[in-house]
């Protein structure tokens, strides 16, 4: 799917006339011959994004005016890693210094009765950890396809930590989902297709070796920073309108 190329920190994943939908900063839909996916470093403060973005893809040699997606992380491209299946490849660099806990079932306290605002806790500054994936297929994936393919993404990065580190997450995690509009065509692309079971494979072993590769030894704590997410929402439920006559059998 991809041709692949790192420089000083930034890695170009390359396809000519490549669809991209991307959750980073400069997220959506678009047409583009690359993504990058772009290492920060330690005590990075900068805001300007886009611009911090194409500086540095200009420092390393390649084309800031691609107009592919960006996303950017703080662990080093050495611990990224490819993972191919079928039609399908995934990209993906791990880090969780930063966790995004989202407590399920009791040991969450309700505040459903206090007021209408979720707050998450913060732990201390922000990290570098993120988790960020890049996925591809050379399908032609339909719009709708081509975003289910990003949630699936999703669903495997977070069954991958929540094994692996117990979170579903980070707080700055992104996806990329990519097809190639010149492939053959796949209508659909969730878990029960081949585009979609691909793709959780790919990224569960792209995400699990970077884990691996960024903390051979397994200590993945303590963190740096991050959330944890306790409120609770109001749960009710729906109103049926039923506008079937009296003399409807039920």
């Amino acid at each position: 799917m991809f041709e692949i190329t790192v420089r000083d920190g930034v890695c170009r994943l390359a396809r000519p006339g490549t669809r991209w939908l991307s959750t980073g900063h400069d997220g959506g839909e678009r047409t583009a011959p690359a993504a990058y996916n772009v290492t920060v470093p330690e005590g990075w403060e900068r805001t300007d994004l886009d611009t911090y973005v194409a500086e540095r893809l200009a420092a390393a040699g390649f084309d800031p005016e691609s107009g592919g997606p960006a996303l950017l992380t703080g662990v080093a491209q050495r611990h990224a890693r490819r993972a191919r299946l079928g039609p399908v490849e995934a990209v993906a660099t791990a880090g969780v210094s930063n966790p995004a806990a989202l407590p399920v079932g009791d040991d969450a306290a309700s505040t459903a009765d206090e007021d209408d605002t979720a707050d998450a806790h913060h732990t201390p500054e922000d990290g570098p950890g993120t988790v960020n994936v890049v996925v591809g297929t050379t399908r032609s994936l339909a719009p709708g396809a081509l975003a289910n393919l990003l949630t699936v993404a999703a669903e495997a990065k977070a069954a991958t930590l929540l094994e692996r580190v117990g979170v579903p997450g980070t707080t700055t995690d992104a996806v990329v989902a990519a097809c190639d509009p010149t492939g053959e065509t796949a209508p659909f692309s969730g878990s029960a297709t081949p585009v979609g079971a691909a793709a959780r494979a790919c990224v569960r072993d792209a995400v699990d070796t970077s884990l691996a590769a960024r903390y051979p030894k397994g200590e993945y704590g303590p963190a740096e920073s991050g959330v944890r997410t306790d409120a609770r929402a109001k749960v009710s439920t729906l109103t049926i309108e039923d506008r079937r006559s009296p003399t409807t059998e039920r």
